[in-house]
């Protein structure tokens, strides 16, 4: 049986991957979208959505509303240099497209209901919309079987200041309210997703390969813009990290990654604002049961990046 996802993020280039993927993996069944701000406006996510599932022929998979700033009321800036103007590098969205009806936030505790105990959430962007699902939710919102996330980061540089990663940093009240309220969390941070390259080879052989694959001629344009931020910013890279793929993967493929239990709580103000925090000492400091988080810090890029081609390749969106 598919495991079932509700899924947030800010599609945004690695997030619009982690859609494709989802769309075309046998064994995942995206329940729903909940597109914010983030990488783009929150308005621009949710066009990029629709355009992603138009392309699937998946106008049936509901479309929530999404958090359109941080908890803190922020200004947040945006950064087309990396995932193009409207997020998906140098593709725009048609400005006929149609993004259909976009349902309330109630939405969110009518799917954990229905699915209640079989849902898997995934959030790859800012965590300002789980955040608000937790405040508006509470314990329904820990009616699922899993909580999967991409953020944060440990024993690595942050990539947004020295040491915060970018979903973290962009709202770390969110961030740390899941942290602590969330009780089935699994965190992938910075230092495996990084690890996560696709490189130009496999475009080629994705392209090449993937005749049944909707997003074919979407995967070469949107790689190459993308390459071209992170070879200025990450000199000597192979190619761009697949993050938010990652945390959609360990649902399907739990090989791929290896946890360590511990509490996580992020940072919210100041010159470490973002920052990632758990004891990782020999002996670390008792905490409740109840409030230690999955933190992924083995990865297995060859088990991981073998079954994306697999699936980039081979997979199309027929049920």
């Amino acid at each position: 049986m598919a495991a079932k996802v509700l899924f947030f993020g800010d599609p945004g280039i690695d997030d619009s991957l982690a859609i494709m993927y989802g769309l075309l993996h046998p064994n995942i069944e995206i329940v729903g979208i909940v597109p914010g701000y983030g990488n783009v406006e929150q308005e621009q996510a949710v066009q990029n959505v629709a355009y992603l599932l138009s392309l699937a022929g998946q106008r049936d998979i509901p479309i929530i509303a999404g958090a359109k700033g941080p908890l803190s009321g922020e200004f947040t800036p945006y950064y087309p240099e990396i995932h193009g103007e409207k997020g998906l590098g140098p593709i725009r969205p048609p400005d006929t497209l149609q993004t259909g009806e976009l349902l309330n936030f109630d939405e969110i505790f009518k799917i954990i209901q229905k699915y209640e105990n079989e849902l898997y959430i995934v959030d790859v962007g800012r965590s300002t919309s789980l955040a608000i699902a937790f405040l508006l939710g509470g314990e329904v919102m820990n009616k699922v079987k899993g909580i999967y996330i991409m953020g944060g980061a440990f024993f690595v540089p942050g990539n947004v200041t020295a040491e915060a990663e970018a979903n973290f940093y962009g709202d770390p009240i969110a961030s740390n309210l899941v942290c602590e309220r969330a009780q089935n969390l699994a965190i992938h941070p910075l230092n495996i997703t990084i690890q996560a390259l696709m490189t130009s080879d496999i475009v080629d052989t994705i392209v090449r390969l993937g005749t049944r694959n909707p997003y074919r001629d979407l995967i070469r344009p949107i790689f190459d813009y993308y390459y071209e931020f992170y070879k200025k910013s990450v000199p000597g890279i192979k190619g761009t990290p697949l993050h938010d793929v990652v945390a959609l993967s360990a649902i399907v493929n739990p090989s791929i990654v290896q946890y360590a239990h511990r509490r996580v709580r992020v940072e919210m103000f100041g010159v470490l604002k973002g920052v990632s925090v758990a004891d990782f000492r020999a002996n670390p400091d008792k905490e409740p049961p109840e409030t230690l988080d999955r933190i992924a810090l083995r990865f297995d890029y060859k088990k991981f990046i073998t079954e994306f081609i697999q699936i980039m390749t081979m997979g199309d969106v027929a049920r």
